[in-house]
């Protein structure tokens, strides 16, 4: 669970300057390594503690191939990796391949840190996901593989909305506010009917980018901020429209420990991670005992009358530019990622890296929602400075002011708009 909270923090606070990581090349032929007698891959300790067995179907598969090599691993958590990973890109001592969340990459590969990789070498390429193949894509060019991926839904509690008289969850937005407006009436303004985190800007961009906005988008090379566009107000009002008639916490947090507040009892549903739900009826977040046998996930409907899209989070794979071994690398990570590797990702609980195996998994009750939800999805915009407004926190600042009232949407987005095109194209 820790994984995912520290992914989903995306790029700021990582790290700022990575040493120049000067590849050779541009296709990383002089690094190629087609030959190499040793192979050094860093994965984060989900890898070693939940999937060692799909580890080592990879490393199988590349010792046939490779008779005599030598495979390390090194295991790292989500805290500690960056922190190792740039000090040893400034060294020779790179190595071959590295787990990054999705929202890692961008800042490497603006640096160049990463090398260049054929995407039609990897099984499954053509039928990515296209929030993880935007994370892996910088300047036209693809820096990595996604690895599997972690969705966003819809969470309520059955006894609170059956007590309000509502009994199956909401298909469409118009069905989940009149839910909500019950379930308000009965519980009174000491209770969140949609507990929603007012700085939460992953659920919040998920209203922009259902009524047709965007964060900023590219032209000829420049990135503009699009936040003050008329459909990006229309998404951000219906997002004020949430937080103004059904979140009664501060208004000045943000989601981090929303599952920590969903278990104390006074909130009815959450929209975030899919793993959230389940955390707060841990016993140990379970205040009301209750939580274990009484939330549902559902996939949250958006006011356009669509599926809302949802941040697609995650895991990609990278080959650093300073690895000797890169073509091997390329083929321990089609290995690891193929078809028998997402397989046993599903199997342990995670969404796959393509639309093909999220197809299969949306006719199982078990992962039916998280699939279906998972088909819509945005990403962060690619751009060079994107790490400078994460940093900055532009858009929480921006939802701050929405939310307590500060600012009018129309205003605060505009200031935001503002302080996004002073940095968005600046590596």
């Amino acid at each position: 669970m820790k994984r995912k909270l520290t992914v989903a923090i995306g790029i700021a606070g990582m790290m700022v300057s990575i040493a120049a990581c000067g590849g050779n090349d541009d296709n990383g032929s002089s690094h190629s390594g087609a030959d190499a007698k040793e192979l050094t891959v860093w994965l984060t300790v989900d890898a070693q503690n939940n999937w060692p067995d799909l580890v080592k179907a990879a490393d199988a598969a590349v010792k046939k191939a490779h008779p005599g090599i030598k495979i390390n691993h090194e295991y790292y958590g989500w805290p500690d990796k960056n922190t190792k990973l740039d000090a040893v890109l400034a060294t020779d001592k790179a190595p071959d391949v590295v787990e990054m969340g999705n929202t890692e990459m961008l800042g490497y590969m603006v640096k160049g840190a990463f090398a260049p990789v054929d995407a039609a070498k990897f099984t499954n390429s053509a039928a990515w996901l296209d929030g993880l193949k935007a994370s892996v894509t910088y300047g036209g060019k693809t820096y990595g593989v996604p690895y599997y991926a972690g969705g966003r839904v819809a969470n309520w509690r059955k006894d609170v909305f059956a007590a309000a008289g509502v009994k199956t969850p909401p298909k469409t937005y118009a069905e989940l506010t009149a839910a909500l407006d019950k379930v308000q009436k009965k519980e009174g303004d000491k209770f969140s009917a949609w507990y929603q985190p007012t700085r939460d800007w992953y659920a919040a961009m998920s209203f922009v980018y259902d009524a047709g906005g965007s964060i900023a988008k590219e032209s000829g090379g420049q990135w503009k901020a699009t936040l003050s566009s008329p459909e990006s107000v229309k998404g951000l009002t219906a997002f004020k429209n949430v937080v103004d008639k059904y979140m009664h916490g501060d208004k000045t947090k943000d989601e981090s420990d929303r599952y920590i507040v969903y278990g104390q009892g006074k909130s009815g549903m959450i929209f975030g991670a899919a793993w959230e739900g389940a955390t707060s009826a841990d016993p140990k977040n379970d205040k009301t005992g209750k939580l274990k046998n009484n939330l549902e996930n559902f996939v949250m409907p958006g006011p356009s009358g669509k599926n809302m899209p949802v941040f697609l989070g995650g895991s990609d794979l990278a080959i650093p530019v300073k690895s000797k071994a890169q073509a091997v690398a390329a083929e321990w990570i089609n290995a690891f990622t193929g078809p028998s590797g997402q397989k046993g990702l599903i199997a342990k609980g995670n969404l796959p890296n393509n639309k093909t195996d999220l197809a299969t998994l949306k006719s199982d009750p078990a992962t039916a929602v998280p699939a279906t939800a998972a088909e819509s999805n945005w990403f962060v915009p690619m751009a060079p400075g994107w790490g400078q407004v994460e940093k900055a926190q532009v858009l929480q600042t921006m939802l701050q002011n929405i939310g307590t009232g500060k600012k009018s949407v129309e205003a605060a987005a505009k200031e935001a708009d503002a302080a996004i095109d002073k940095v968005i194209n600046t590596k």
